[in-house]
């Protein structure tokens, strides 16, 4: 069963400070919540987005029966985070291009759409957005924050900035920061958009195009790093799209779509550049590039993880070679060094990246055990 949702922006006039040193002037945040919050207002679980992901994190859309939210398998009525029990939140994050204020927003102090000029983000910026907002809602603390990929970077970073105001969080395929390999991957995905000839500097809106092109390939790379090689194999192998029959010559084509594999890329890419904005796509990779609570403490994890109170539940993936369990590991090592409570599951699952958005039944199962006790905790 899937809840019928309605978006909400809610706007702030009080500039926000950013990492960078820049602040950004009045913006709008939207958002949109599910369940209800109780008396007491301690049932509020915040989910945090991945890159490619929304505020639309459950539910449906009245009259699209096929709009249901990226992470309708895990939240819902009777789903894992039950929102029968929780208040859930998804917020969309700033520089986006799903109704947050971002690059194809309007500066209000120069009347032109941001373009490339908007402020370099990170995440602990978005974690004070965050805050900002729910303290408009008049949440002060937290049951969970929760969140996969990116979004468990922002999980992590809740209980470092905030850490009176998380009691648990659930930090799914995630890491304390990105390796070089993966640092690779996004300044290759970026170079494949600023080098679009439509691209013009991040300010093609002015020129009434869009880079799809670099879109199409960024996606294309970020995809493959998503899915494991094991289940690229199972569903594609090296299946040629048209198979030749006995005696046939293979086309030998370097242009034409030959084998399975390229078409599915193509059509991802395809679909993604109708959609996402080249800026950013620019905005949140460099966001995942810089996370690195660590780094302020000589690159000691322990050390930066000693400001967290929450408990933890962290979830890895057998599979998920961009975001491995080594890395969620570590997260657990330096919980540990603190004396901190932390629950770990690592799933094994064929899936890949990917996996933390898939209905692995183990998986699924941690989750809902691990809601079920904060549930009790609530009652007490």
């Amino acid at each position: 069963m899937s809840l019928e949702v309605t978006p909400q922006t809610m706007s702030f006039d009080e500039p926000l400070p950013m990492r960078s040193g820049s602040s950004l002037p009045a913006y709008s945040l939207t958002y949109e919540t599910y369940g209800t919050l109780n008396e007491r207002r301690d049932n509020a679980v915040l989910v945090c987005h991945a890159l490619n992901a929304s505020h639309h994190v459950a539910g449906v859309y009245a009259g699209q029966p096929k709009s249901e939210g990226w992470w309708d398998n895990m939240i819902g009525p009777g789903k894992p985070v039950d929102t029968d029990r929780f208040f859930v939140i998804g917020i969309n994050n700033l520089g986006s291009c799903f109704g947050s204020t971002g690059p194809m927003h309007v500066n209000p102090e120069t009347g032109r759409v941001w373009g490339a000029d908007f402020p370099v983000v990170t995440v602990e910026d978005w974690v004070d957005a965050q805050a900002r907002l729910l303290d408009a809602l008049g949440i002060d603390k937290l049951a969970a924050v929760m969140g996969g990929s990116l979004g468990g970077m922002q999980a992590l970073s809740w209980t470092l900035q905030y850490p009176d105001r998380v009691r648990h969080a659930v930090v799914v395929a995630s890491a304390p920061n990105l390796t070089a390999e993966n640092i690779a991957f996004n300044e290759v995905a970026r170079r494949a958009i600023v080098t679009d000839p439509d691209f013009h500097g991040g300010h093609f809106y002015e020129h009434g195009v869009l880079p799809k092109r670099g879109l199409r390939i960024a996606r294309m790379i970020g995809h493959i790093t998503y899915l494991s090689d094991d289940v690229m194999n199972e569903k594609f192998g090296r299946e040629l799209r048209h198979a030749a029959a006995e005696g046939d010559a293979y086309r030998y084509s370097t242009q034409d779509v030959e084998f399975q594999i390229e078409s599915y890329l193509r059509h991802q890419g395809d679909k993604f550049s109708e959609y996402f904005d080249a800026n950013t796509y620019l905005l949140i990779t460099r966001a995942l590039d810089y996370f690195d609570p660590a780094r302020a403490f000589g690159g000691k994890l322990s050390a930066a993880l000693a400001a967290a109170q929450a408990a933890f539940l962290i979830v890895s993936f057998s599979t998920d070679w961009r975001f491995s369990p080594k890395r969620s590991r570590e997260i657990v090592h330096a919980l540990l060094d603190n004396r901190r409570r932390v629950s770990y599951a690592e799933i094994d699952a064929p899936h890949g990246h990917d996996a933390f958005l898939l209905d692995d039944v183990r998986y699924l199962g941690v989750v809902r055990a691990y809601f079920e006790g904060i549930a009790k905790e609530l009652m007490q």
